[in-house]
């Protein structure tokens, strides 16, 4: 049996930038033909994603002002609590609260996927919260501009065909649910 080469071998690597959330390198790589060429990448923790559904069926979205692309949007409760060591399900009962102020009775890890894999190996992990109980929101210094919203199920559809909800973790996470029969 011959011994298939691995299509990617990093030969060098070096970090250009790092901070608290994010670290990016760049990688020398010989490809399996053996041409050489360079890979940068993004390295980020893992993150949940919380789709806070009601008995009715009506679902919280949260809006906040996006940087990288200068506005604000509709999108699922997101975000890294933890570091990378965090057990997922705390981390979407942290978030769920925190951007919310809503508390769930059941978190149901729906299914996981990547960000971005072409560029960054950060993945996020899809949570289902039901049995809502309201309470205050705890919004970091970074969301202090969060705005939390209950929507029918209706608009959130509309929504998501119309393009006003344009963050494909949100498109993901409701593709996921809704092909698994989860809303």
């Amino acid at each position: 049996m011959t011994k298939q080469l691995p299509d990617i071998v990093a030969t060098a690597t070096r970090e250009v930038y790092r901070n608290r959330w994010m670290r990016v390198r760049e990688d020398t790589i010989r490809r399996r033909d053996g041409s050489s060429g360079i890979y940068g990448v993004v390295e980020k923790d893992d993150f949940v994603v919380v789709v806070p559904v009601e008995e009715d069926g009506s679902i919280h979205l949260v809006q906040q002002f996006r940087y990288p692309v200068g506005a604000r949007y509709w999108e699922f409760c997101q975000g890294m609590w933890g570091g990378p060591d965090a057990d997922p399900a705390e981390a979407a009962a942290h978030e769920l609260a925190e951007e919310t102020g809503l508390l769930a009775d059941k978190l149901v890890e729906c299914g996981r996927a990547f960000t971005a894999y072409g560029t960054m190996r950060q993945g996020f992990r899809v949570f289902l919260a039901t049995g809502l109980t309201p309470g205050p929101a705890r919004p970091e210094i970074e969301e202090q501009d969060l705005i939390s919203r209950r929507f029918a199920r209706a608009e959130v559809e509309r929504m998501l065909r119309e393009g006003e909800i344009t963050d494909s973790i949100t498109l993901a996470a409701w593709t996921m649910l809704s092909l698994r029969g989860m809303l």
